[in-house]
């Protein structure tokens, strides 16, 4: 598998994005600042993730999608640590990343690639999603904020 930059003649693969976000406005909205980086296994797009530069020295990962055949083989723990390498290589000082408070999976990754809870938007999922996000059978209601230290 090999992840690299998108080329700037390619569609951004909405598809995969919309699997962590299922709203293409805000996807729209944050590709458009950001960088978008693809996993490409035999010709094919399975993986994405996007950086976003928030503030100086500060780059958030906003999205991590993995074609949902592809689950369970390691590539969005590959993805999110090519994101903190590609950041650590930019010179940024911290990556950050939000998650749904329902996203058990997204919560454990995050934690065993090295990103700390450091705080909880609370009902950021209600306030910015016109309809209701479940995920495990449980409501997608709060945005809970992961950080790494890159020095």
């Amino acid at each position: 598998m090999m992840i690299r930059k998108r080329k700037t003649d390619e569609e951004h693969p909405m598809e995969l994005l919309l699997l962590a976000d299922p709203s293409e406005e805000i996807v729209k909205e944050y590709v458009s600042r950001g960088e978008c980086f693809v996993a490409e296994l035999e010709q094919k797009i399975v993986g994405v993730y996007v950086l976003l530069p928030t503030r100086p020295e500060t780059v958030e990962l906003v999205n991590v999608a993995v074609a949902e055949e592809m689950h369970g083989r390691g590539i969005g723990k590959q993805l999110v640590m090519d994101a903190v390498k590609v950041a650590r290589e930019r010179g940024y000082k911290t990556i950050e990343v939000g998650t749904g408070n329902s996203g058990i999976g997204q919560l454990a990754l995050y934690q065993k690639c090295g990103f700390r809870i450091v705080g909880v938007d609370l009902d950021f999922f209600v306030r910015h999603y016109p309809e209701p996000i479940f995920e495990n059978g449980i409501q997608c209601r709060d945005m809970i904020r992961l950080s790494q230290d890159l020095s």
